[in-house]
């Protein structure tokens, strides 16, 4: 499947708040060569500021941040009408069952784990995900 941008097609803005700096760096790579508006963040208070201020069309939250939990920033996002609409996929080192129902009962759309998933896989996703947005 291609997916062509035309002219009057915004590029969609994706905020990926993440501490690990390469990884940052991977992810943030991976996107911008599939054509999307990267913002990146590596606090989860900058990365809840930043949601709040530039309305990224989906996030992609690490759990373990400084400052804040990705738990807390999600809360924080379903909670404020302003950002409860904004998808939200958790990539994350913790895998245990409960961590992964937490983040789902919270209202991500999707808990990857970051050893079980590929990063060529990032852009489909997320494509998938906006595109369910839109309906």
């Amino acid at each position: 499947m291609f997916f062509f941008a035309s002219k009057e097609m915004k590029k969609k803005k994706i905020l990926i708040i993440e501490d690990d700096t390469f990884l940052l760096k991977l992810y943030s790579d991976k996107l911008k060569r599939e054509g999307f508006d990267v913002l990146k963040s590596l606090t989860g208070e900058e990365g809840l500021n930043k949601v709040l201020s530039e309305k990224p069309d989906l996030v992609i939250l690490d759990i373990i941040l400084s400052r804040r939990s990705g738990f807390e920033i999600l809360s924080e996002m379903k909670l404020n009408p302003k950002m409860k609409k904004i998808p939200v996929i958790i990539l994350t080192n913790l895998g245990q069952k409960s961590d992964i129902k937490r983040g789902l009962d919270l209202g991500a759309v999707a808990y990857l784990v970051k050893t079980d998933f590929s990063v060529n896989q990032l852009p489909k996703l997320i494509k998938e995900h906006l595109a369910k947005k839109k309906k």
